[in-house]
């Protein structure tokens, strides 16, 4: 059995959700399993694992849009941080005996374990962007880019990529595995059905969206606006506090799903067989990237500007949108996790050779 640094991308849920059935199928399996994270994903993870905390780089958003500049300040900020976390990470290989890193986009697990000359596993969907030949919207070409490069500085020289995906794409790099997204137990085993009203979320509160489904007739259940209850100005949409089990029963009983285009969603919602209208965050390529796929492949729609005609639009065409999310892939989590025992066993087996060749 192996001594696994497993290193999680705490920024948003999605990697600490899909982190969570990774380290505890490890587990299982008599791995020991030595987990370091940060806000969102330290705090959902230490629930169910023992979990060091490092430094970790974030995105700022306002008023549902990233701002770069903040992002940019607020991280060079974090630089000594960062290289003492690294330094901490680099110790504990040495004395937790590390054999092997496993990375959800965390960078500095990834540049600790090249550092020590450790194999590295890369578990995201982030780089089916790099690591695939799919195409996005002209426009974002610059966008793109940008993701791209961070992307490929996030996980640099990895020995093996398994990658997530909600759609089929032909894989461009060497050592880069495709697979169906990884989710969450209670998703696998739920018996979702069609309700009455459509499930809205947003990362931060979009005070333009809320009143532009106001004027649209149609029962909403929204998170994230940052207040509760209905009011005056639109009676159709129940706003709500965060709640884990309150979202989930939401989710499993919506008809629809209007949304930020954060991966784990979208996911967990085409699982659902939940057509999806993205609303990515403003700059955010993934997000953007998501939604497009979303069209393109027919499981939801996307436009850049919305408007109620193309609210309507939506809604009006679920029956459609429903009949393609029939034929959607819905196989689990057995083929990434036994791709991933497979590598383990043997970047162990290589690592074990070259330290009795030493000897």
């Amino acid at each position: 059995m192996a001594n696994i640094l497993y290193g999680v991308n705490g920024e948003g849920a999605g990697h600490s959700t899909r982190a969570k059935e990774v380290i505890t199928h490890l587990q299982q399996r008599g791995h020991r399993v030595h987990v370091v994270s940060f806000d969102r994903g330290l705090a959902n993870l230490r629930k169910d694992f023992e979990v060091t905390e490092i430094t970790g780089w974030h995105i700022e958003y306002v008023n549902n849009r990233v701002r770069y500049r903040r992002t940019i300040a607020k991280n060079l900020l974090t630089a000594g941080k960062t290289a003492a976390s690294i330094a901490r990470l680099k110790d504990m290989i040495d004395e937790k005996k590390i054999d092997v890193v496993v990375t959800d986009f965390e960078p500095l697990s990834c540049h600790a374990g090249r550092k020590k000359r450790l194999p590295v596993i890369s578990i995201d969907n982030q780089h089916c962007l790099t690591n695939t030949d799919v195409t996005y919207p002209s426009q974002y070409r610059r966008d793109a880019a940008a993701a791209k490069m961070v992307t490929r500085l996030m996980v640099p020289r990895a020995n093996a990529y398994l990658v997530t995906s909600f759609f089929d794409a032909k894989v461009t790099k060497p050592e880069t595995f495709l697979f169906p997204p990884i989710l969450r137990e209670c998703i696998l085993k739920a018996k979702p059905r069609q309700g009455e009203h459509v499930l809205v979320y947003v990362t931060s509160p979009a005070p333009d969206l809320a009143k532009l489904l106001a004027g649209v007739r149609c029962s909403f259940v929204a998170y994230g606006f940052g207040r509760e209850g209905n009011d005056r100005s639109a009676d159709n949409i129940l706003f709500k506090k965060p709640s884990l089990d309150g979202f989930l029963a939401d989710l499993i009983a919506a008809k629809a799903i209007i949304a930020n285009a954060g991966f784990s969603l979208v996911t967990e919602a085409l699982h659902l067989g939940k057509p999806y209208l993205g609303v990515p965050v403003e700059h955010q390529f993934e997000q953007i990237f998501n939604a497009y796929w979303l069209d393109k492949v027919g499981y939801g729609a996307y436009w850049e500007e919305l408007n109620k005609e193309r609210v309507e639009s939506f809604l009006f065409n679920l029956p459609h949108f429903r009949e393609k999310l029939k034929s959607y892939p819905r196989r689990g989590n057995e083929e990434l996790l036994g791709k991933l025992d497979g590598l383990l066993a043997e970047f162990i087996g290589v690592r074990k050779t070259s330290l009795l060749s030493r000897t």
